[in-house]
């Protein structure tokens, strides 16, 4: 019993584990799809939690090469797992609109609530500025990727934009061979750009049985819950008036990322401003150069063609966040009022898309 309490005090997120009988409940009692919706939402965000736990555990036990591999592999599994069943259901503008959502949301509000927290109990503070800057090369180079499709579809006549589907396909071969070099450049000079830092705690390791138990069950209710998720899109997109593109972008990537999200701005109000950037910028990554062209070709094997063409307001989102982190990064210091500066420019996005 006493290891029970202790499973719940120290991870306080865990208590939304309760969600997962309680979606099952209010699917087969009928009660509607906007309580599914929540039910699976909330079940989701501890069962990331536990992903993530596991794989830190794993980390730690496979030496610093193969650790940040797996760390680097598995830093997005939960959206990744989503992502996937909405393809499957070819709920194509909800994936592309979470991609987006996922890279303003590290970069802007995760960011931008670090740097108030650390900034109001420690005053200015400071990261590795050669760091941040290779980071805005490489947010950078993302952007690209995803733009360039974006702007021949747009350019070209109807008849021949079947060729952007090859570009896109060319772009995220190109894009995950760019994640893979980043992994190849850590593994054997150092730490990796495109991988989250860890965090794992060494007086609270697994065993490797453990950790491997957890993170199977973990990826199953992950799974299951983002089924169930899925499913309720539809007919919630027209109960509450909102449009799927705004599920998308705001409601799906903080699901995905909710853990991760709270370590970073855990790790700024401890003064360690250096990890919990990286934590942000490393996540945006994974999902620009890893997980969103891995989705281009797993669309294929669902019949479906997930093309890197998004939005023009999608794009000026991204772009305005890459260019709005980049000017805040800069000098290598941060504070509460840039942090302010960020958490703004979320909620101006997150306005925009409500309407869009």
């Amino acid at each position: 019993m006493r290891k029970f309490w202790t499973f719940f005090r120290e991870r306080p997120l865990n208590i939304l584990l309760l969600a997962i009988p309680l979606v099952l409940y209010v699917k087969y009692a009928h009660w509607g799809s906007s309580w599914v919706l929540i039910f699976s939402a909330l079940g989701v965000v501890p069962l990331a939690g536990l992903i993530g736990e596991a794989t830190e555990a794993l980390a730690s036990r496979t030496g610093a090469r193969v650790g940040g591999l797996l760390n680097a592999t598995l830093g997005n599994a939960a959206e990744l797992i989503i992502t996937i069943i909405a393809i499957k259901e070819g709920l194509l503008e909800l994936v592309k609109a979470s991609i987006t959502g996922s890279i303003i949301g590290n970069l802007l509000l995760v960011m931008g609530m670090a740097m108030v927290l650390g900034g109001v109990k420690h005053g200015e503070q400071r990261f590795d500025r050669r760091q941040a800057s290779n980071n805005s090369i490489l947010l950078t180079l993302a952007v690209l990727a995803m733009l360039v499709p974006s702007l021949i579809n747009a350019s070209i006549p109807p008849t021949d934009r079947h060729h952007v589907e090859t570009l896109s396909l060319a772009l995220a071969g190109v894009m995950i061979t760019l994640y893979a070099l980043g992994i190849l450049y850590g593994l054997r000079s150092g730490p990796d750009p495109l991988a989250a830092p860890s965090t794992h705690q060494p007086g609270k390791e697994l065993s490797v049985g453990t950790a491997l138990i957890i993170l199977a069950l973990s990826t199953f209710g992950v799974a299951w819950m983002s089924e169930l998720l899925v499913e309720a899109v539809e007919p919630v997109v027209i109960q509450w008036g909102v449009s799927e593109f705004f599920l998308g972008v705001i409601l799906i990537p903080i699901v995905g990322n909710v853990a991760e999200h709270l370590v970073a701005v855990q790790v700024a109000g401890r003064n360690q401003m250096d990890l919990s950037v990286e934590i942000a910028v490393a996540s945006s990554l994974q999902i620009a150069l890893f997980v969103a062209p891995v989705l281009v070709f797993v669309s294929l094997l669902f019949g479906q063609h997930l093309k890197l063409i998004f939005h023009p307001f999608e794009l000026l989102a991204i772009g305005a966040s890459v260019g709005t982190v980049v000017l805040v990064s800069f000098d290598g210091t941060s504070n509460w009022l840039e942090g302010a500066a960020l958490l703004t420019v979320y909620v101006i996005f997150g306005m925009a898309f409500l309407l869009l």
